[in-house]
């Protein structure tokens, strides 16, 4: 059995008078997450009432779940909401990098993520975001992404001004600016997310733009909002962020998701990677400077299986066509060179998992989805409830 995930420690200021529970007597070290015991021994204030009711994760069939302690007799309703944060979360106005968040702030965020996994249809909760309008700029394509912001902000009250495929059928298909684009929308919306083709882009958006931007991948540049459900789903699957293995297998090159998780993992102690990639999509040198300015261990591997028998998590990734451009030959090589098979499963720790950003192609086997170490469906899963956290925390509520 997979050990019991611990829940944070974390006081919150009450959102009228601004005075926070009482600490306890030990604070973590830096960048580490404190492990208490399964109930939260500092209460979550309600926005909506005084009362306050702690936060606890189990353990169910392999994965950790997260539920609520409610009083009995007390009238249904989801869970405590965490009122205003007290780290630099409260100061957050944009979200367009990994390198944005420290160990604290994912703390803060993590908890209200396991407030937003109980809110229930007509209570109060899922009413917080009503009268605010999320739009959704898309230029390339996203399955689980755009519907998990778009589900995320629909079970919080608010309204969505979609579109898919901007690039084709906005305005832009006339030339218009990316900047022009998002003046433009942030007058029908009060917070924009954004998918781009090109690294940078939502820094451009969010420079030109008063309104909160969320960057929901440019190019092959930075994926946080998966980063931050990435590390949210470790947490959940391992009870812990410190003291982790983790093999990052596939385009590692082009994989935003890899490479943002690269970088917010940085935030804990002890974490040390894996890279295993073929030779034209291995990690990219920046993050590789990046964690050795951080005093992070890293290695590169050709060896799947021996990576596999050692590491806490294997997130595969697929090789990203599309990055490739005419370029077919090199994707066909490097096509199907790692694969997630029963093989490497067998290779694997009992308590390890396997991840994926998905979508998946032919880099994990079908026969892997049986399996209790698969996190991947659980980790789509848990993308939800970062995004109504996120949604929550940008727009001050």
């Amino acid at each position: 059995r997979r050990p019991r995930a611990r829940a944070f420690r974390v006081a919150y200021s009450h959102p009228r008078d601004g005075r926070a529970p009482p600490h306890s007597e030990s604070k973590p070290a830096r960048g580490v997450i404190e492990r208490g015991p399964p109930v939260m021994n500092a209460a979550v204030t309600n926005n909506n009432t005084n009362n306050t009711a702690p936060l606890a994760r189990r353990v169910s069939g392999g994965a950790a779940r997260r539920v609520a302690a409610v009083t009995r007799g007390a009238p249904c309703r989801a869970t405590s909401m965490p009122g205003i944060p007290t780290t630099k979360l409260k100061d957050l106005k944009n979200c367009i990098e990994a390198q944005q968040f420290d160990a604290e702030m994912l703390k803060e965020l993590f908890v209200v993520a396991d407030a937003m996994a109980e809110v229930k249809p007509g209570s109060p909760e899922s009413r917080m975001l009503q009268g605010f309008n999320m739009a959704t700029l898309f230029y390339e394509p996203s399955t689980r992404t755009r519907l998990s912001f778009e589900g995320a902000m629909g079970k919080l009250g608010g309204g969505i001004l979609s579109t898919e495929s901007a690039g084709e059928y906005s305005s832009a298909a006339k030339g218009e600016t990316l900047e022009d684009t998002i003046r433009t929308v942030e007058g029908y919306a009060d917070i924009i997310v954004l998918r781009h083709f090109s690294a940078g882009a939502a820094r451009r958006a969010a420079n030109a733009a008063d309104t909160p931007v969320i960057n929901a991948g440019d190019g092959p540049g930075q994926h946080p909002t998966q980063a931050l459900l990435d590390t949210y789903t470790i947490y959940n699957e391992l009870g812990r962020l410190e003291n982790l293995k983790i093999g990052l297998v596939g385009d590692l090159a082009n994989g935003r998701t890899v490479r943002s998780l690269a970088s917010m993992m940085t935030n804990f102690s002890d974490v040390s990677f894996y890279f295993i990639a073929p030779d034209v999509v291995k990690m990219g040198q920046d993050i590789k400077d990046e964690l050795d300015e951080k005093g992070i261990e890293w290695e590169e591997s050709e060896d799947l299986l021996g990576v596999a028998s050692e590491v806490d998590v294997l997130y595969q990734t697929r090789i990203q066509k599309e990055r490739f451009g005419d370029r077919l030959d090199e994707y066909e090589a490097c096509r199907g060179i790692y694969t997630v098979d029963a093989a490497v499963m067998d290779a694997m720790r009992r308590d390890a998992v396997v991840m994926h950003p998905l979508p998946r192609l032919d880099e994990i086997a079908t026969e892997v989805d049986s399996d209790p170490r698969a996190a991947y469906f659980r980790q789509a899963r848990n993308g939800l409830y970062v995004r109504m956290a996120l949604l929550k925390v940008l727009l001050k509520v």
